[in-house]
């Protein structure tokens, strides 16, 4: 894993002078505060997500080196609630493609072929995430506008390797991210132009399952309107590289727990046991597999924080810093859990989630009024759902009068907090949960390859793993 301050120092006189002044820069200037540990599930809206994006990232997604969101886009993870529409619509619109009743019913196939893939035999015993990566854009593009195969030119797909090398790799001093960096921006005008063909193909109904993408749910309920534009559209189908990090990042980081010679023995047993009775069984609001799942995430966090914007003076001059809301301290919190450093999936069994955090919730916690008043947002893509949100703003959606709440305590941070949470939570939850699944099925185990030299992978945020574990399947 890199680590800050690695790179940090001289860099090669070839970098152009714009890379300099627009990443190189800003990077060296620039400075994060570790904000705290919040005691309720809540972000403050004076810490934004406006602009909340590292100062050398803009080049990489606006030609200008700078944030210009009406002319090109933007995406949600970078825009302030009250640049969002009424009670955050537009975290709303963008939930209702990632709900789980829409995994169960359009995007768990595809899934599933993919791990069909990823674990096939004769990848056994080879390291495994450069497996993962050799087939990965063809699902996330796939998701995102049913474009696979031939049909995704290969600079699509490098663009999406190198805006995962500048993510891993981070320290823009560094050449290989310089290299990746400057390769993003050369084809981002190429992706951006495809990007908008494809989703007028969905518009058009030209590939086979227009409602198999995500894009086909942002059209229908974002209706076209100010706070989901299609120029917003074709930004999140790219800025979602960085999203969907946590992908690859959470099946390195639960290879490794469930590893046989070594890994987590409580992450492993709990395994066993929760896989070898009903795994999907309704108990609550979580069935045992989503409690396994949330306490991987809990204990491995894939993201270290939500970044926001605040406002700040230095001197006589008024000015923004940037503050990080720490995840992986927060989710091991003793003020929130017994044992937290312990691996518990039953820890869930009580925990509150989104459907039960209401006004009188709010109050009992001592605040005078809810801070964020239930706000149903009605689809418009033939569902008979409804995205809604709790006391502290976590969204969450409800489908034929069932709800699908998200854990919502302060002590569960992998995702963030509130009107924050991230909007693929429940996507990403679900894609692990197949993980798990295919595993138990197949008799799949995880061993350490014992490389000499084993591929250094970027997967997600300063960090690059060593390509070091493979799979074999269990002895009949």
């Amino acid at each position: 894993m890199n680590t800050p301050g690695a790179s940090v120092g001289l860099f090669p006189p070839s970098f152009e002078p714009d890379y300099v002044s627009h990443a190189v820069k800003p990077y060296l200037l620039g400075s994060q505060s570790v904000g705290e540990r919040p005691a309720l599930p809540l972000i403050d809206l004076v810490l934004s997500k406006e602009n909340a994006a590292p100062p050398h990232f803009w080049g990489m997604l606006y030609d200008g080196w700078a944030p210009n969101p009406e002319e090109e886009g933007v995406t949600v993870f970078i825009q302030g609630y009250e640049e969002r529409g009424p009670d955050n619509e537009r975290k709303k619109i963008y939930c209702s493609a990632t709900t789980p009743d829409l995994y169960a019913a359009k995007y768990g196939e595809k899934v599933r072929g993919f791990l069909t893939r990823l674990f096939d035999g004769s990848k056994a015993g080879k390291p495994l995430m450069r497996e993962y990566y050799a087939d990965y854009f063809d699902l996330y593009w796939d998701l995102h506008l049913g474009v696979t195969g031939a049909d995704v030119p290969k600079e699509v797909r490098q663009i999406g390797t190198s805006f995962t090398a500048v993510l891993g790799h981070w320290f823009p001093t560094e050449e290989i991210v310089h290299e990746n960096f400057m390769r993003v921006r050369e084809l981002r005008p190429f992706l951006r132009e495809w990007i908008d063909r494809r989703v007028q193909a969905v518009i058009d109904r030209e590939i086979p399952d227009p409602e198999g993408t995500f894009v086909h749910y942002w059209l229908k309920n974002g209706g076209g309107g100010e706070h989901f534009r299609r120029k917003d559209i074709v930004f999140e189908c790219f800025h979602n590289f960085l999203a969907f990090s946590q992908w690859g990042n959470m099946l390195y980081r639960t290879m490794s727990r469930l590893e046989t010679s070594g890994g987590d023995p409580a992450a492993r047993s709990w395994f066993t046991r929760t896989m070898a009775d009903a795994p999907d069984r309704a108990e609550g609001a979580f069935t045992p597999l989503d409690r396994y799942v949330m306490e991987l995430f809990r204990t491995i966090s894939p993201n270290p924080g939500s970044m926001s914007t605040v406002e700040a003076v230095r001197g006589l001059a008024p000015g923004s810093l940037s503050v990080v809301t720490p995840h992986p301290a927060t989710s091991r919190d003793p003020l929130h859990w017994q044992n937290p450093d312990d691996f518990d999936p039953d820890r869930y069994r009580t925990a509150p989630t989104s459907a039960d955090n209401d006004e009188k919730k709010s109050h009992q916690a001592g605040l005078a009024r809810c801070p964020f008043p239930p706000a149903p947002f009605t689809v418009e893509d033939g569902r008979r759902a409804e995205l809604t949100n709790s006391a502290y703003g976590a969204v969450y959606g409800v489908v034929d009068g069932t709800p699908y709440p998200v854990c919502d305590t302060a002590g569960y941070a992998p995702f963030g907090f509130g009107y924050r949470r991230c909007a693929g939570e429940q996507l990403t939850t679900e894609f692990l949960k197949e993980v798990l699944r295919t595993v138990w099925r197949d008799g799949i185990e995880f061993h350490h390859l014992g490389l000499e030299h084993p591929e250094r992978i970027p997967v997600s945020p300063r960090t690059v793993i060593d390509d070091d574990i493979g799979f074999g399947f269990a002895a009949a």
